[in-house]
């Protein structure tokens, strides 16, 4: 079967989109929960017309060949004119927040429910939310294939764990219906966290890391005190001059008392040398005699 064969209008016999997490379809398309979201409002602009329903995004007779029939930067679209503002390569069409390593439960609800396989797909590391979906975006297997789940409350309940993933992401499934010639495509925007933002729920590793900086910046401070001790030396030396304004007087005493010790040995002195000249002098008298 050709392209355009396949994507001729599909009979209404099942129909059906995610709503949890949040499909492109339903967020816009009406019937839906039609936000007002500036992606949508620019969805619907350059879709040159008003969407299907948000449930009718299907393709008759694909019979598994989605990557034939579907063409590259098409994929939210399904390739189909009606819904071809949902291709816009935008990040801010209604996302749900989800976290890499967690099991994400998928509501795929059903307004005419139908039996099939369900194949989930999770956009790559590398994907570029810029740029618009392409099949290599996507790898080459599903994170999960479940045919037949339970429908339950009008939706059908998918489970999938999430792998490892940062930023803004697409989940695309494909719902192939078993006894209708019908395919449903749909694209819902995820919301990780951005890489190096820890992971939810783990608070105590970062309270951890952010004590470290303070014990270090405490420790840091030391210089402070160091050069607070060394203010008082500084004001302790400076009485120093007192003394050596005393220091004079101190040295005066010392010299007057000198003077008056080599004056006493003067004295002394002179009064030996004129006793010794007097003794000398009545010596000679004696022996003139």
């Amino acid at each position: 079967m050709t392209a355009a064969a396949a994507l001729a209008p599909a009979r209404a016999e099942a129909h059906g989109s995610p709503t949890t997490p949040i499909s492109r379809t339903t967020a816009c398309a009406s019937g839906g929960q039609e936000t007002d979201s500036a992606a949508c409002e620019a969805a619907r602009k350059a879709n040159g017309r008003s969407f299907g329903t948000f449930d009718n995004l299907r393709i008759a007779g694909v019979n598994g060949k989605d990557r034939q029939v579907v063409p590259d930067g098409k994929l939210c679209s399904g390739g189909l004119a009606a819904f071809r503002g949902l291709d816009l390569p935008r990040n801010d069409f209604p996302a749900t927040k989800v976290t890499a390593g967690r099991t994400l439960t998928i509501r795929y609800r059903a307004t005419i429910p139908h039996a099939g396989e369900f194949r989930v797909f999770l956009t790559k590391p590398s994907y570029d939310p810029s740029r618009r979906l392409t099949w290599a975006d996507l790898g080459s297997k599903p994170l999960v294939a479940v045919t037949d789940p339970a429908l339950e409350d009008g939706a059908y309940e998918l489970k999938a764990k999430l792998p490892q993933r940062a930023g803004r992401h697409l989940l695309y499934i494909v719902w192939e219906t078993s006894s209708t010639p019908d395919t449903y495509y749909s694209c819902s925007d995820l919301s990780f966290p951005a890489a190096g933002t820890p992971a939810a729920g783990k608070p105590a590793v970062v309270t951890k890391a952010a004590k470290r900086p303070k014990t270090k910046t405490t420790t840091s401070a030391a210089p402070a005190i160091v050069k607070a001790t060394s203010k008082p030396s500084a004001v302790t030396t400076s009485p120093a001059p007192a003394p050596q304004a005393i220091q004079p007087v101190s040295d005066n005493s010392q010299v007057t008392l000198g003077h008056w010790i080599v004056a006493g040995a003067l004295v002394v002195g002179f009064g030996a040398a004129a006793w010794a000249g007097l003794g000398g002098i009545l010596r000679r008298r004696r022996e003139n005699r």
